[in-house]
């Protein structure tokens, strides 16, 4: 076999017999970031925290709360009780509240700074974090809303509550900073007293869940279509500000209150969740990242992305948006209704399976295409929020009096709408990232490399994997990659690893975590794992620094091209009928530029091989499982 020519770049190139739109990996770039170390865990996501409302009721309608890969405590309260926020209880006197992680009842009266003295009345709601009620001013006061209004809304957090971490919760951050922001409620005092860390807001009216649940559970598509475009608006101008919202759901979403000129206007609520998409100091785009054992969010409205425990983006509030306008139109989604400790991998994986068609199915037009658009954003992805509006623009009637809920901020581009929508349906159609036919593939990812030995079986059963990895161990080689097939196993072996011991697993769930963590401590690193039974193999002495997972429920993955581009490369991969895993790793050592190609075959790619080592390419990894055309 010829050696590669050093110093000469190696094209990067993608081989799929039976679809020809396989990824390549760029070549790697200096001096990029590194990751750390993230241990693989199935998708079972949950929400961690939910989001709470204020001034208006709002019912989180998900009885369990799970955490992606772990059995999470969960928090034991029933559907009409989690997260609630209750409104319109006026012979509700102040109880002696308690929040989790405390015993100190909430004060009768609250001054803070330099606000006046306000009593606690009714209790507005209590969300994961701290509870809220009406605070009406001792002396004075004069107006609905302002500072010097004559009821607030006061949300009180325990010191010790989960929302605080040695000192104030992280939400009077986000306020500080987007207080004035359009569509947000005014934020007037806020400190502490005694134990409780305290927020003097407006008061505003009912959710959206409120209205929806007092009209028989389902909207006219007009007021939908005002919820939507004004939505959109709000959103805009928080993503603006460099945040996404992390949490937008029917609950989050208040009107001001009834019989004040602003009880037809929008506001979006709970920044707990809230996050930066952009970096304060670069003013760039935030880095891409998965956490597969981390999910923010709630489960029903959650994008997929959430689920994956992927960075938050822009992308993820307009996914989430779209679930909420469906809700709202429809009065159900098709992922309700799942129980169990993997409660939020079943929603998850329903969300992918349900195409916009199905999802959509006595929608108007225009809720498909949104939810096709913001399904198939990129990461870094700059929504055209004055084209995604105008989508909506012939469900409005044209005289403002006469429609359900004011669109101030959609009116600001209103000139445009027109063009814009007949813009939107001139675009070329871009390749759609997450529709097209499922398909089970072998997945074979090939790395060039000197000339080596390597040896590959394939439909290989549990019984007679020992005898060959202890036949291939007697003749120096060492596995290098492994796939399981219809509980078959596929186990390439290498003689040019490096690796000095090996050790490996078969488990009937996804990886163990804690398994995982305690082979790192002995200088163990994943170089190989299986899907189907779950195999993981890790050796000592190998040649990376770091490692990241990419978690999918299809291939090719976003992240993966992102990962390529930060100078990791796929070390090993697995999957299943349902998701695939894919490892990337960087090398301690810097090397030429290393090539990567792809190729998905129906049937194990034995004759594909042969012709690869003639070209100085060994299977860098293989698996069989999920794919999409």
């Amino acid at each position: 076999m010829p050696d590669l020519r050093r110093g000469v770049r190696q094209s990067k190139k993608v081989t799929n017999i039976d679809n020809d739109d396989d990824v390549v990996a760029p070549a790697p770039r200096r001096g990029t970031r590194r990751g750390k170390a993230q241990a693989p865990k199935a998708v079972n996501p949950m929400p961690r925290a939910a989001g709470r409302g204020r001034g208006g009721r709002g019912i989180n309608q998900d009885k369990k709360v799970d955490i992606i890969g772990a059995r999470a405590p969960q928090l034991n309260l029933d559907v009409a009780l989690r997260d609630q926020l209750v409104v319109g209880n006026a012979e509700k006197a102040v109880a002696n509240g308690e929040e989790e992680g405390s015993t100190s009842p909430v004060p009768e009266r609250v001054q803070v700074g330099s606000s006046p003295s306000y009593k606690l009345e009714r209790k507005l709601g209590k969300g994961g974090f701290g509870q809220v009620y009406v605070g009406r001013r001792v002396i004075g006061g004069a107006g609905n809303t302002g500072p010097d209004a004559l009821e607030v809304a006061l949300k009180l957090e325990h010191r010790n509550g989960k929302g605080c971490s040695y000192g104030p919760p992280y939400e009077w951050q986000v306020y500080s900073t987007l207080n004035g922001c359009y569509g947000l409620p005014m934020v007037h005092h806020k400190g502490r007293q005694g134990d409780y860390y305290i927020l003097v807001m407006d008061k505003l009216g009912p959710s959206l869940w409120d209205v929806w649940n007092s009209s028989n559970q389902t909207l006219s598509e007009e007021m939908v279509a005002c919820i939507a475009v004004e939505s959109l608006s709000i959103l805009e101008q928080l993503h603006l500000r460099g945040f996404v919202h992390g949490d937008v759901k029917p609950e989050n979403f208040l009107l001001g209150q009834p019989g004040t000129p602003n009880e037809k206007k929008l506001y979006l609520c709970d920044l707990g969740l809230a996050s930066k998409w952009r970096d304060s100091c670069s003013g760039n785009h935030v880095d891409y990242d998965q956490k597969p054992d981390v999910f923010r969010g709630t489960v029903r409205y959650a994008s997929v992305h959430a689920h994956l425990g992927r960075t938050g983006s822009r992308r993820d509030d307009l996914e989430s948006l779209a679930y909420t306008l469906i809700f709202l139109l429809k009065g159900k989604l098709p992922w309700q209704g799942f129980i169990g400790d993997n409660k939020g991998f079943l929603v998850c994986k329903k969300k992918m399976a349900t195409s916009p068609d199905l999802l959509c199915y006595f929608c108007p037009s225009p809720f498909k295409q949104f939810l096709e658009v913001v399904t198939n954003m990129k990461f870094d992805e700059e929504p055209d929020y004055s084209k995604l509006i105008s989508l909506f623009e012939n469900c409005l009637v044209s005289s403002a009096s006469l429609r359900p809920l004011r669109i101030d901020g959609a009116l600001k581009v209103g000139q445009k709408r027109g063009r814009l929508l007949s813009d939107l349906e001139d675009v070329q159609p871009r390749k759609k990232i997450r529709l097209g036919t499922p398909a089970n593939q072998w997945i074979s990812i090939y790395s060039s490399r000197t000339p080596m030995k390597q040896r590959y079986y394939y439909n290989v059963t549990d019984l007679r994997l020992q005898q060959h990895v202890e036949k291939g161990k007697s003749d120096g080689l060492y596995i290098s990659c492994v796939a399981s097939a219809q509980n078959l196993w596929a186990v390439v072996m290498d003689a040019g690893t490096g690796f000095i011991s090996q050790v490996y697993e078969i488990a009937p769930v996804f990886l163990r975590k804690e398994w995982i963590m305690e082979q790192w401590e002995k200088n163990y690193y994943i170089t190989s794992l299986a899907g189907n039974k779950w195999g993981i193999v890790m050796s000592r002495d190998s040649s990376y620094s770091s490692q990241v997972v990419e978690l999918d429920f299809l291939y090719p993955s976003e992240g993966i091209h992102r990962r390529w581009e930060n100078g990791y490369r796929i070390t090993s991969a697995a999957a299943t009928e349902d998701q695939a895993a894919f490892i990337l790793s960087t090398s301690k050592r810097r090397l030429q530029d290393v090539t990567q190609e792809t190729l998905r075959t129906t049937a194990f790619p034995s004759t594909h091989v042969k012709e690869k080592w003639s070209k100085n390419l060994y299977i860098a990894s293989i698996c069989y499982g999920r794919t999409v055309s």
